[in-house]
């Protein structure tokens, strides 16, 4: 487990943004709270493809999406289930993303 310590530390922040942060919005917050845990997801998969060598990596956007699925259920209604693809498909982007940025700085650092 002590190998996978950065990969539990970005996926605690992410169930926190799914399970806790929603009970300190508004009724009339929702879209923005929605905005916000795309931003933190996207953040969060470029985060985990920039600094993680482990192929447990690529999970990340299935796990996140498998994720939101139990607080649609707590927070929202039916209707919010669309939101899990966003959430697999952003996540997937950004670890694409964070993967390019691992590559190229390892590029940069390996030449001197």
């Amino acid at each position: 487990m002590k190998r996978f310590w950065k990969e539990l530390v970005i996926l605690a922040v992410q169930l926190f943004m799914f399970y806790i942060f929603p009970l300190f919005a508004g009724p009339t917050d929702a879209m923005g709270m929605v905005v916000l845990i795309i931003a933190v997801t996207f953040l969060l998969s470029i985060i985990i493809g920039s600094i993680s060598k482990e192929k447990l990596k690529y999970l990340y956007p299935v796990a996140t999406s498998v994720l939101f699925i139990p607080s649609v259920f707590i927070y929202y209604n039916e209707s919010a289930l669309i939101h899990a693809v966003w959430y697999l498909v952003i996540s997937a982007v950004g670890l694409l993303i964070g993967s390019l940025i691992h590559l190229i700085v390892k590029k940069l650092f390996l030449k001197r």
